[in-house]
Formats: structure tokens, C-alpha cells, sequence
């Protein structure tokens, strides 16, 4: 055979591969409003960047006619390529081709490029859309499974790892996107469940669909499972490529600096006019947010999900910072459960990768109620004193109204380990509100007065002034400085500039444990 035909035989083969399921099952894909696996890798890489490896890879699975069925590519499209011109490795499922299960030589190939990820230390982004294990080659399948998910704990604080839920994804196929660091979840297409409606309607006798129980809404605000949620596949794409944008590579690196047209010293008279006089008030605390970081412009995860809390990734001076805030018109801004969890997640995520936190407090404590309590709010909210004590990249607090109790501590206090907190005017740093301190430092005084509605009301007014401020606890260094809320951005930038060179070392021991 000449070098002619060997090269036209090589050209048929890589096209048979290209092909996919064939161009039925590829219009039955765009029908349903989804890319194919290749033409996702297309979207989100860089033009003409994508190399795939293991093309030619196959199955061998002889069992229930296994040995007859050809199946290009073994339903996954592997390989690296770049986003903005930085190297990261992917893998895509193709539902095309034998609905993208999952069989041996399929996982073979994600673990693959999971191990090159690690080595070459560049970000793994999965393209899930697969309907399960390939139950034809039974625990070969399931072999292929957890062979993933060891590698995703292995991999877990080393390089950043991307799952984006772009179909189906049931039963064990859960778990690996449940082991990276974000979810992103599509509109309609995309449903994420160990068990679907069928086995739950047998087993309980409840009716619910597949995009009920899994769908982008449910796990964007129920389950918290999702990250960020996407209106179709391009849109999905789009906003991995943002979130890369703020994440270094890996965990030995420093987040990328961008170049940016705000000025660093930028004073902002509107953070004069955003908190209410009345310190029952609520407020938008992304209008804070907005003015502080650069352009404002921030990237929100989990945006829809325990809203009283705000997790979010910006910058200031070009450099990536997470930052963490209570969110007042939601619950007040007190701590729950579900808002432990997620500002916990997010805190350990951005000290693996070298991310300064920005914690922005107006928290009047954890929430109140049995629910609460009979949920393991203890267990829950000690997560975040946790996470914050681990923590050590640069650490800054800024209070901007009230800071009480142990959710004061709670939200980076200085003994939690804040290497800059600052205050407005406006905070009010205190055991609890002074209406509750007042009920009990005054008790009997109040009970004993002629007009015990006035008495209260003066003890209250008593309390604001001598406990319920930012001075008290700037007079014991808790506090850093009382600043104008005016010059807030450029403290924060002169902060974090100040933190750049911060080393901070920790005890030697194999891992802590971790109160989940």
C-alpha cells in the first residue's frame, strides 16, 4: 500500500470518527437545542486551538452483541487546547454515540487527560451528556467511574476543575461533577438526579418530571448543586470561559491580572447614600459591591441559591479577589444553613488557589428557628469559622453596618484570623442589637421604671451609642480603622497591594477535620 493510500485510508477513518452517531442522531441533538460534543469544544476553545487525543481509541466489550456495535471515538471526545490563549484540557460526552454511557475505554480516556491536567498543572473542564453507565460491560463501567472520581479528589486544590451539565446525567454519572469546583447547568436540556421520576414514582408513589427533579432551576436554587445556570449551550460555554478568566491555572500560580480603565483611587460619594439611617432597613448590598471592584463588574456564583449571602469573584487593580458578603434585603443577612455551606465551599476554593478574600459584613446573626436548629445550624455555621481559620491567603473585612455575635466572628473577624479589618461609620460591633442587649443589661431597671416603654427606648438609645459602633472595638484593635465610606475602594486596593508578599504557615498534620 502506497503512502497515497495509507494517508486517504487515515482520512476516511478520522472522518468515519468525526461523524459521530451519524447525521440523524446529530439533527436529533440540534432538534432538542444542543451543540454536539465537537461542536462544544469548538464554542469554548480558542479558534483552531483544540488537538484530541485518543481518537482511534476503541471498546472491548464483547457481551450482548457488544463486539458487533461500532461506536466512534467511544462516545467522548478528548484532547487540550486553549482560552485565552491559556492550556487547559477537556472532554466532551457524545450523546450521538450510544447515548455518551460510559464503559471502560470511555473513562480510560477522562482519566487520561485528567492525569495530563494535573501534570501539566492547566485547568480540566467536562462536557457531561451522557445517559449513565454502559450497562453491556457491567462492572467494567462502574470500575470507570470511580477510577473519575479518584482522580477528581486527587486533583481537588491542584488545578481547577469545570463540569458543564449539558444533558442527562444520572445515577453514579453525578458524583464526579458533584467532586469539582463548579457546576454549570443549562436550561431544558440539562437534568442531574441518582434517582430519575421512574424509579421514584415505584418506589414512593411521587410524580414528578425530570426537569422537577433535576433541572437547572431545581439544583440553581433548591439543591445548590449548580453553580451558574445558562440559557442555552453558547451562553454556557461563554461563561466558563468568563469564570477562567479569574482563576490562575493552578494551585503553585497567582490568578491572572487584567488590565483595567478604573482608577485606583476612585473615590465614590453614592456608598455615602446606599445604607439607610434606619439600621432596620434593608438594602441592595450588590449596589456596595458594584462601586468597589473594577468597572464594576464581578462574576456571582451560585447567584440564585441561600441569596442572604453573596459569593461572588472580582477585581481590584486587575487582580482577581472571592469575595464573601451578607446580603441584608434577603433574610436580613442572617446565616443560615444553606448560607454556610455556600460561603464555606467558597472560601476553601479560593484559598487552594491563591484568590484574597473580601468579606463585606452587615450580619445580624444566624438565623433563629427549629428548623435551624433540628438542620445542625451549629454544625453547619461552624463550617465557615473553620474555613476562615484555615484559610491563608490575605484576608480583609470591611463592616459596614452590623457585625453581632458569633456571626460577627463568624464573618472573618480579626481573631478568625483578618489580616486588615475596617469599619464605616455605620457599624455596629456588639454581642447582639442593642434592642436585645437592652432587655438584659437593663432588665430590671426597665421594670422597675415608671414608663418602662421610654426606659427601653432611653436604653437602647444607650447601648447604640457606648457598644453598638465601630469605635469600641477599634479602641481594643478589632478594628483597624474607622474609614469614610467615600475612600473605601482605594483602602481596599492599598490593603491587598500591602498583602501581596503575605506568608503564613500552618502546623504540619496529613488533614484537618473538617466539620461537614
Amino acid at each position: 500500500m502506497s503512502m497515497e493510500d495509507r494517508v486517504e485510508d487515515l482520512l476516511k477513518r478520522r472522518e468515519s470518527i468525526y461523524e459521530g452517531g451519524g447525521a440523524d442522531k446529530v439533527e436529533k441533538q440540534h432538534q432538542k437545542g444542543k451543540l454536539t460534543a465537537r461542536e462544544r469544544i469548538e464554542k469554548l476553545l480558542d479558534e483552531d486551538s483544540f488537538v484530541e487525543i485518543d481518537a482511534f481509541v476503541e471498546h472491548r466489550c464483547i457481551d450482548f452483541g457488544m463486539e458487533k456495535q461500532r461506536i466512534p471515538g467511544e462516545g467522548v471526545v478528548t484532547g487540550y487546547g486553549t482560552i485565552d490563549g491559556r492550556l487547559v484540557y477537556v472532554y466532551a460526552q457524545d450523546f450521538t454515540v450510544l447515548g455518551g454511557s460510559l464503559g471502560e475505554y470511555h473513562a480510560k480516556k477522562i482519566t487520561k487527560i485528567m492525569d495530563m491536567a494535573v501534570k501539566m498543572g492547566a485547568p480540566l473542564i467536562g462536557l457531561n451528556d451522557s445517559g449513565g453507565a454502559r450497562i453491556q460491560e457491567g462492572v467494567d463501567a462502574l470500575s470507570g467511574y470511580g477510577n473519575i472520581f479518584f482522580r477528581n479528589t486527587l486533583a481537588s486544590g491542584v488545578i481547577p476543575q469545570i463540569s458543564v451539565i449539558m444533558g442527562p446525567s444520572a445515577g453514579g454519572a453525578v458524583y464526579s461533577p458533584a467532586l469539582t469546583d463548579f457546576i454549570f447547568m443549562v436550561d431544558k436540556t440539562s437534568q442531574m438526579f441518582i434517582t430519575g421520576p421512574q424509579v421514584i414514582k415505584a418506589v414512593t408513589g411521587e410524580d414528578v418530571s425530570a426537569e422537577e427533579l433535576g433541572g437547572s432551576i431545581t439544583h440553581s436554587t433548591k439543591s445548590g448543586v449548580a453553580h451558574f445556570r445558562a440559557a442555552n449551550d453558547e451562553e454556557c460555554l461563554e461563561m466558563v470561559r468568563t469564570l477562567l478568566s479569574y482563576l490562575p491555572s493552578n494551585n503553585l500560580e497567582d490568578p491572572p491580572q487584567h488590565m483595567m480603565n478604573d482608577d485606583i483611587n476612585r473615590l465614590s460619594d453614592r456608598l455615602m447614600e446606599i445604607i439607610p439611617d434606619n439600621p432596620n432597613k434593608p438594602y441592595d448590598m450588590k449596589e456596595i459591591i458594584s462601586e468597589i471592584v473594577d468597572d464594576g463588574i464581578y462574576l456571582e456564583s451560585q447567584s440564585m441559591y441561600a441569596e442572604n449571602i453573596i459569593t461572588a469573584f472580582a477585581r481590584l487593580n486587575g487582580r482577581t479577589i472571592g469575595i464573601i458578603a451578607n446580603q441584608p434585603k434577603i433574610l436580613a443577612g442572617c446565616l443560615d444553613i444553606n448560607a454556610s455551606d455556600k460561603a464555606s465551599r467558597f472560601i476553601r476554593f479560593c484559598d487552594a488557589f491563591n484568590i484574597p478574600l473580601l468579606n463585606i459584613v452587615d450580619v445580624p446573626g444566624f438565623l433563629p428557628g427549629t428548623n435551624q436548629e433540628y438542620g445542625g445550624i451549629i454544625r453547619h455555621g461552624a463550617k465557615m469559622l473553620y474555613a476562615y481559620s484555615e484559610a491563608t491567603v490575605p484576608k480583609v473585612t470591611l463592616i459596614v453596618r452590623k457585625a453581632y455575635g458569633g456571626a460577627y466572628l463568624a464573618m472573618c473577624s480579626k481573631d478568625l484570623g483578618a489580616d486588615i479589618v475596617l469599619a464605616w461609620p455605620t457599624a455596629e460591633i456588639a454581642v447582639m442589637g442593642p434592642d436585645g442587649a437592652a432587655n438584659i443589661v437593663f432588665k430590671n431597671e426597665i421594670k422597675s421604671s415608671d414608663d418602662p416603654v421610654a426606659a427601653r427606648n432611653e436604653k437602647i438609645k444607650e447601648y447604640r451609642e457606648n457598644f453598638a459602633n465601630p469605635y469600641r472595638a477599634a479602641s481594643r484593635g478589632y478594628v483597624d480603622d474607622v474609614i469614610l465610606p467615600s475612600e473605601t475602594r482605594p483602602r481596599l486596593i492599598s490593603a491587598f497591594d500591602m498583602l501581596m508578599s503575605k506568608r503564613e504557615s500552618r502546623p504540619s498534620k496529613k488533614h484537618g477535620n473538617f466539620p461537614v
